[in-house]
C-alpha cells in the first residue's frame, strides 16, 4: 500500500473483521503486573494510509500477511482498529536520563498491543510508537513524525541483518495529519515495532522508586519466566538474573562496537534486560574510527560516545542492581556485597565478548595472548590517521587471502602513511600463519563478519529526506535492499560502501524522535 490510500479505503477496513489478521495475543504482562502500567487507546488517526509493511517479519509472526498489507492494516497499525485479542497498555517505568534519575517516565507515545507466539514458539511483544499521548506524556503530544519512524524500521532491519539483537519494525503507518517540530510541520506516522520483550531497567527502577517490593518481585520472577537464565548455582534467582542481563549486555555492546553502532542515548529506560537494542533515535554509524565520536545533538557532554558505551553499560547495569538489593538477601550488606560481585565481573565479560568479536574482524582462529594487543593496535592506527572503519576491516579481509595478487593494496590504500601499517601487518600475519584454514576460506570468513555496507549517516538522510519532504520512498527501499544484505559486495551498490564526504559529514548530528 503507498501513501494515496483513499478516506473510502480506510472507511472499508474500519468496518473489516480484525480476526481475519491472526493475531493470537496471549497478554501476560497485563495479567500479571498490574501496577506497572495503565490500560490506554490510541488517538485516532484522520488519514491512515500504510507506506511500510514488513511482510517478511510479519510471516514469521505468524501473521496473515495478504490480509494486513490492506486498508485492513492501515486501520489496525495506525490504532484505528483494534486487532482482536488486544489489551493496550501504557507501560510504566523511570530512568536515569543522562545520570538524572527521573521516578516516573512510561510510555508517553507508546502502546503494548500485547503479546504473540512466533512460528519458532518465541513470546514477542507488539506496540504502537507514536499513537498519541498516554498518562506518562509529560506535556508531550504522543506523536512521532514520519521520519525518526523510518529511521527506527530502517536501522533496525540492518541490525537484523548484521546479526545484532534489535527490537524490529512491522508496520509505519502515516496518521494523515501533520504534527509540529522545531524544524515545522511534519507528517505524523505510527511505528508498529516488535520486540522480545519492552522490559527495561526504568522497569526495575518504577518499582523500586515506589518502595513496592511485591510489584518488584512480581516483576523480577515475570522476567526470569519471559528470559529464563541458566539454573542459579548458589540457589538466588535473583542474583542470577542480574547475571544473564549483564551477561546479554556485554555480548551486545561488544556486537555494537564492533559495527561503530553509537546508540546516542544510553539512559537506564533504553536498556532492555532481554539484550535487543531498543529506541533508535539519535542513533548512528560511525564512519572514520574515533572513540570520542558523538552524533547525538543533545549529547553535549559526550557521555554516551562510541568509546563510553561500555563503561554506561556497567553503570546501568549498577543501576539495576540496586533495584534488586530487597530480593538478593535479607542482609542489606550482604545483598550489596552479592551485587557488587556480578557488576565488578561486567569488564571481563565485554572484554571476553569484544575479543571474540574482533578475533572474529581479524580472521584469528583459537585465541592467542597477543590478540587483545593486535587488535587494539590496529584500532590506533586508525584513530591515527582518520580511516574508515568498515572499510579498513572489509579491505583487511582482502588482505587475508595471500594468494590474489596485490591482495594487500585496498587496505594500503586507505593509508596516506602505511609504514606503521606495515609493521602491525607483519604481526598479523604471524598471528595468522598457523590457521587450519586456507587463505580464500578465512578471507571469505571475514568477509561474513566485516560488512560492505552499513546504514552510512549521508545516505540515511538522503533517504529520509526524499520520504518526508517528497513523499519518494525509492531511495529508502533501495538503501534497505543494500543494508538486508550487508556482507555482500556488489558492483552496483559501490557507491554505498563509500563513507560521506568532509562536507556531509561536517557538523553531522542526530536529533530524538520526541
Amino acid at each position: 500500500m503507498n501513501a494515496d490510500s483513499s478516506a473510502a479505503n480506510a472507511a472499508i477496513a474500519t468496518a473489516a473483521n480484525t480476526a481475519t489478521a491472526g493475531f493470537a495475543f496471549d497478554n501476560t504482562y497485563a495479567r500479571e503486573l498490574e501496577g506497572a502500567y495503565v490500560p490506554w487507546q490510541a488517538a485516532q488517526a484522520p488519514q491512515p494510509a500504510l507506506v511500510k509493511f514488513n511482510r517478511a517479519l510479519a510471516d514469521e509472526l505468524g501473521l496473515a500477511v495478504e490480509v494486513l498489507d490492506s486498508p485492513l492494516g492501515a486501520a489496525l497499525f495506525s490504532g484505528n482498529e483494534l486487532p482482536e485479542g488486544a489489551t493496550p497498555i501504557a507501560q510504566a517505568y523511570a530512568g536515569h536520563q543522562f545520570g538524572g534519575f527521573s521516578p516516573q517516565l512510561g510510555d508517553g507515545r507508546a502502546l503494548l498491543l500485547g503479546e504473540v507466539i512466533d512460528r519458532r514458539g518465541r513470546r514477542r511483544d507488539i506496540a504502537f510508537k507514536g499513537s498519541g499521548r498516554t498518562p506518562f506524556s509529560r506535556g508531550g503530544d504522543g506523536k512521532a513524525a514520519l521520519g525518526p519512524v523510518l529511521r527506527e524500521y530502517l536501522i533496525g532491519e540492518a541490525m537484523q541483518a548484521l546479526g545484532i539483537p534489535t527490537t524490529r519494525a512491522l508496520a509505519v503507518t502515516l496518521t494523515g495529519e501533520h504534527i509540529y517540530r522545531d524544524a515545522g510541520p511534519q507528517p505524523g506516522a505510527v511505528l508498529t515495532r516488535v520486540a522480545a520483550s519492552h522490559l527495561r531497567v526504568g522497569t526495575f527502577q518504577f518499582a523500586a522508586a515506589r518502595g513496592d517490593e511485591a510489584l518488584l518481585r512480581k516483576l523480577a520472577d515475570y522476567t526470569i519466566a519471559r528470559h529464563p537464565a541458566p539454573v542459579a548455582p548458589d540457589g538466588n534467582p535473583y542474583l542470577e538474573l542480574l547475571r544473564a542481563v549483564s551477561e546479554r549486555q556485554a555480548e551486545l555492546i561488544a556486537r555494537w562496537m564492533g559495527v561503530g553502532f553509537i546508540h546516542g542515548v544510553m539512559n537506564t529506560d533504553n536498556m532492555t534486560v532481554s539484550g535487543e537494542t531498543i529506541d533508535y533515535g539519535p542513533c548512528a554509524f560511525m564512519d572514520h574510527f574515533d572513540p570520542d565520536t558523538v552524533f547525538s545533538s543533545i549529547d553535549t557532554g559526550g557521555r554516551y560516545a562510541y568509546g563510553n558505551q561500555p563503561l554506561i553499560a556497567r553503570w546501568n547495569l549498577a543501576r539495576l542492581a540496586e533495584t534488586l538489593l530487597p530480593l538478593l538477601d535479607t542482609d542489606p550488606d550482604r545483598a550489596i556485597t552479592l551485587a557488587t560481585g556480578v557488576i565488578d565481573t561486567f569488564p571481563a565479560r565485554y572484554e571476553h565478548h569484544w575479543l571474540a568479536v574482533m578475533r572474529a574482524k581479524l580472521g584469528l582462529s583459537g585465541e592467542a595472548p597477543q590478540d587483545l594487543a593486535l587488535a587494539s593496535d590496529f584500532l590506533a592506527l586508525l584513530d591515527a590517521q582518520d580511516i574508515d572503519f568498515t572499510q579498513a576491516f572489509r579491505r583487511l579481509a582482502d588482505a587475508a587471502d595471500s594468494a590474489r595478487p596485490d591482495a594487500e593494496s585496498g587496505v594500503r590504500a586507505l593509508f596516506a602513511d602505511d609504514a606503521a601499517l606495515d609493521a602491525w601487518l607483519v604481526r598479523w600475519h604471524a598471528r595468522t600463519a598457523s590457521d587450519p584454514r586456507d587463505p580464500a576460506r578465512r578471507a571469505a570468513d571475514m568477509r561474513q563478519t566485516n560488512p560492505a555496507y552499513i546504514a552510512r549517516n549521508h545516505r540515511v538522510e538522503q533517504a529520509l529526506s526524499a520520504a518526508v519532504e517528497h513523499s519518494d520512498f525509492a531511495p529508502f527501499e533501495a538503501l534497505l535492499a543494500v543494508l538486508q544484505q550487508p556482507f555482500d559486495e556488489r558492483a552496483e551498490y559501490a557507491d554505498y560502501a563509500m563513507p560521506a564526504s568532509a562536507a556531509q559529514s561536517q557538523g553531522y548530528k542526530t536529533y530524538c524522535g520526541t
